[in-house]
């Protein structure tokens, strides 16, 4: 960070920025945050899907660091901006790619599809044959400025933006979809795990528009948004290792494996009579007075209760009750804590003198601060307030 500060001390007192100095930074950082990724504890290579997109991320970080060592050795910025531009190209489309796979292979347990792996390697190759027949039909030197060069140059910056979009796409929607599994297992929010990855989606998006401008500008604007360019990148790479390094990663593939277990189950009583039976109406009116009894016994009081753990207890299994949950248009988290609080309003007019703590802990809330969150969330009020209420 000292050298954000040094950089930012420099542009805004003597508002002289220096390329080199920016460069230099860069490769400083970047091989920083190589040494990060490089040096990451054991536990984080025992888990086969978190070690190999750490190696995605290494290979992209890798390639960025890459790309600022020859511009700062070659000095290209002073030799134009068309040959800084062609080399920006043609390492920052398959870095971002690349950056991006890290990601999506997290974000889907290690599974890939083939536009994941087609969409960058083709804009990659398109980027490749615009330039290289640019720079051969323009009968110009490699490392002189050249107009069809710079206009090719152009056409590629836009098949980055366009890539770029396309995975934001693909990491946004992978994104919600880890947010519903996840209110579909757990019975509490667990959205702070995948906040990093919401905002390294946005900096990836950011990234993607930031470039054009680090390409095709200079001066002091070039060197504000260089740095902006270093703020991201460290975000980027530190919140993915606090993430290998966290327990996420093993509780997001617990939720991948229930999910697969319910999915299984649904398919499987599709192809057993009594099974299929189970959407019948009197099949549901069943399910309904089974939940209902258990609700009316405070299954739900129990902390940490999944949703393959109550369906359990409910003694139905979790596609139904997935299935009935889809019909109240709730998720299980959602339900869970409307039920808890609920409770806790019956608690505070029954038992005026119980402490937030106690009825936290008796409804099942996982701490005093979450229950007192979700409280106010329900009706407004903190729990205090509607005791006040009550008593009005």
């Amino acid at each position: 960070m000292m050298i954000f500060i040094l950089l930012f001390i420099r542009l805004f007192v003597t508002l002289q920025p220096n390329m080199e100095e920016l460069q230099f930074s860069a490769i400083v950082l970047l091989t920083l945050l190589l040494l990060k990724l490089l040096l990451m504890p054991r536990k984080v290579t025992l888990n086969t899907v978190v070690e190999r997109a750490r190696w995605l991320m290494i290979i992209g970080i890798t390639l960025l660091d890459l790309q600022f060592l020859l511009q700062y050795t070659l000095g290209l910025r002073a030799l134009g901006v068309t040959q800084a531009v062609l080399l920006n190209l043609l390492v920052f489309i398959p870095c971002s790619w690349i950056i991006s796979l890290a990601i999506i292979y997290l974000q889907r347990q290690g599974k890939l599809n083939r536009a994941d792996k087609l969409v960058g390697s083709v804009t990659w190759a398109l980027a490749i044959l615009l330039l290289g027949i640019a720079a051969a039909i323009d009968g110009q030197p490699l490392m002189s400025d050249s107009p069809k060069l710079f206009y090719a140059e152009i056409t590629a910056s836009f098949l980055y933006l366009t890539m770029q979009g396309h995975y934001t796409w693909r990491l946004l929607t992978n994104l919600r979809a880890m947010r519903l599994d996840l209110q579909n297992y757990y019975d509490h929010d667990m959205d702070h795990m995948l906040v990093w990855m919401k905002y390294s989606t946005i900096v990836l998006g950011f990234l993607a528009i930031m470039v054009p401008m680090l390409i095709f500008i200079q001066n002091r604007v070039l060197a504000i948004f260089t740095i902006l360019f270093f703020i991201s990148i460290f975000y980027l790479v530190d919140t993915f290792c606090n993430y290998m390094l966290s327990s996420a990663p093993k509780k997001m593939a617990k939720v991948e494996t229930g999910s697969l277990q319910n999915t299984s189950e649904q398919e499987s009583s599709a192809t057993v009579p009594e099974a299929s039976a189970s959407g019948t109406v009197e099949a549901r009116t069943l399910n309904a007075s089974l939940i209902k009894k258990w609700i009316e016994n405070g299954g739900f009081r129990h902390c940490g209760l999944t949703m393959p753990a109550a369906a359990g207890k409910i003694g139905i299994p979790r596609y139904l009750l997935s299935a009935w949950l889809k019909q109240q248009d709730l998720t299980y988290a959602a339900w869970i804590t409307a039920l808890r609080i609920d409770e806790a309003k019956r608690i505070i007019k029954e038992q005026p003198q119980w402490t937030n703590e106690a009825i936290s802990q008796y409804c099942g809330f996982s701490d005093r601060s979450y229950f007192q969150k979700k409280f106010k969330e329900s009706t407004g009020m903190t729990p205090a307030e509607y005791g006040e209420t009550i008593k009005q």
